[in-house]
């Protein structure tokens, strides 16, 4: 059995996904969302970055962390 990631690892893992949605999306959308006003730049980001984050990229690095430590060493 896979033993559960400690709370340090999941910040870092959260941390990780995180920091990556918001400079993809920054890089894609920043052109566009540059003219609107902050509080709504920051709606619009936070609105594309928290679902991608906590439906797609932390499961999933979960499962490639818990893949590489069912390997045999």
């Amino acid at each position: 059995m896979t033993p559960v990631p400690s709370v340090h690892q999941r910040a870092a893992i959260t941390w990780l996904s995180v920091y990556s949605m918001i400079m993809l999306v920054q890089a894609v959308m920043g052109p566009v969302l540059a003219p609107l006003p902050l509080p709504l730049r920051t709606l619009v980001l936070t609105g594309i970055v928290v679902p991608a984050v906590v439906y797609a990229l932390v499961p999933g690095l979960l499962r490639v962390r818990t893949r590489f430590h069912r390997r045999p060493r």
